[in-house]
């Protein structure tokens, strides 16, 4: 897999996803397929790479996070995060980002019922996804 200084991540935008959770893991196919710019990177909470980005920013890498955004050096948690990626996507699924209107604590509070679920709704894998060949260069770490 790549590393940041391997791979462009300048304009891109970086999601550090947990990558032992099957809901993450899906949500990160799921934007690869609505991807055809390439805009996004991906990294796994797990990696040395996810870990070094959490310590940079002041966040507890053993905290059981689900997805992050990285973008103009700044992170990005919950369901902001979510917005971050939303306006990116291809067909209508950028229209997500509407849904902003609504007080953080409202979306927050909708993101974390599913996040503090996800284990057991969706369950988890025992090491985190392995990138095809095609989508390698997709992956930091």
């Amino acid at each position: 897999m790549g590393t940041p200084g391997s791979i462009g991540t300048q304009d891109k935008i970086i999601v550090l996803f947990d990558g032992v959770c099957n809901l993450c893991n899906g949500a990160v196919q799921f934007v690869i397929k609505r991807d055809p710019a390439v805009k996004f990177l991906f990294a796994s909470l797990q990696s040395d790479f996810g870990k070094s980005q959490l310590i940079k920013f002041g966040l507890d890498p053993s905290a059981l996070h689900s997805i992050m955004v990285i973008e103009d050096n700044k992170i990005y948690e919950r369901s902001d995060a979510v917005f971050r990626i939303a306006p990116h996507l291809h067909g209508a699924w950028r229209f997500l980002a509407a849904f902003k209107i609504f007080p953080k604590v409202l979306r927050d509070w909708g993101y974390d019922v599913v996040a503090n679920n996800r284990y057991s709704v969706f369950g988890r894998t025992d090491s985190c996804m392995i990138p095809t060949p095609e989508l390698k260069s997709r992956f930091i770490g």
